[in-house]
């Protein structure tokens, strides 16, 4: 008894209607209609095309926050300073239960923002005889005494913030600040001027041809320029907001994913929360938990065609042969 061979529909010759095709009439067309619907579109949900963010900007519109953030870079308060892996060893990062991936990574970018956002531009560019008076005495004097002096200053600068945070630098107090005031001076200039940006670029490797753009977002997060900038753009975390990254990589595309598990409760715990709930654990270290999440939904991913029941969602649900109903109509007749 011979067994009947089983015909694979997708390899059997086509038995359907036959028609003309000009496929470079209907490639002209799509290309047309495309187009318009990408300028069109593009139009309406693209992002703005804002000019880059700058330090004489940021020097000239904000000059008393960029001075005061250079004071504390000097006193090492900044939270670039106390960041961490992967830049410095300013503090041990975000884990999850034992597991701290930012420390075990350890430090592969190495910032120290004393030195590569003030003392080192300072020092690279012509100063005036009293800014390089300031900078030998900082070089000169011991780590213990540079702390002193810069501390001492921050805390004094601070000490002049209203109840918004507005600063006022006329109201600083007078004491033994060392070369700090000066240098954070030179350096405000020297931003405004517009000398600083290109500076601190010229530190890279790669020198001034590159798109390495780490120590400038850095510094310029350290501020509130940033910040503020972010706020008038709808980019705050609680508005969803997503801008284009520093250079010409792809951002929107696939931040919204990110973006989304910042929104659960369970990750954005209001400011007032009590520090030992849950929640307001959950919500400090959100930024490994999302990362832990995001992989394991990448792993999710590319493993689906070997997850027995996840790859069988398109069998369950079979929107491909609703998109292929005339084929599958013919087959059936």
């Amino acid at each position: 008894m011979s067994k009947t061979k089983k015909v694979d529909p997708a390899a059997a010759p086509w038995q359907g209607p036959w028609r003309k095709y000009d496929i470079l009439k209907e490639g002209i067309i799509a290309l047309i209609v495309v187009s318009l619907l990408s300028i069109g579109l593009a139009g309406i949900f693209s992002s703005p095309d804002e000019k880059a963010l700058t330090f004489q900007g940021w020097a000239t519109s904000a000059p008393d926050n960029f001075f005061a953030t250079t004071v504390g870079e000097l006193a090492g308060t900044t939270e670039s300073a106390g960041y961490g892996p992967p830049y410095n060893e300013g503090g041990d990062g975000v884990s999850v239960g034992p597991l701290n991936m930012q420390k075990l990574m350890g430090v592969q970018i190495p910032v120290n923002p004393t030195d590569d956002f003030v003392i080192t531009p300072l020092s690279s560019s012509q100063q005036s005889q009293e800014t390089l008076d300031a900078l030998k005495a900082w070089k000169d004097a011991s780590a213990d005494q540079q702390v002193a002096w810069a501390t001492a200053f921050d805390d004094a600068v601070q000490a002049t913030a209203d109840e918004e945070g507005v600063l006022d630098l006329t109201k600083v107090e007078q004491g033994d600040y060392g070369p700090v005031p000066v240098l954070a001076k030179a350096l405000t200039d020297m931003a405004a001027s517009g000398a600083y940006d290109g500076v601190l670029l010229a530190q890279e490797p790669n020198g001034f041809y590159q798109m390495d753009h780490t120590k400038q977002i850095l510094f310029m997060g350290d501020g509130s320029y940033l910040d503020d900038f972010g706020t008038v753009q709808n980019l705050q975390g609680n508005t969803w907001g997503m801008m284009n990254e520093t250079g010409s990589y792809p951002g929107q595309a696939w931040l919204w994913l990110y973006s989304f598990w910042y929104q659960l409760p369970v990750f954005n715990a209001p400011d007032d929360a009590d520090p030992a709930s849950m929640t307001a654990q959950l919500s400090g270290s959100a930024d490994a938990l999302i990362f832990y999440i995001m992989g394991l939904l990448t792993i999710l991913l590319v493993l689906l065609p070997f997850i027995p029941g996840l790859r069988s969602i398109p069998k369950w649900i079979p929107l491909h042969k609703l998109i292929w109903r005339d084929y599958y109509r013919s087959i059936r007749g």
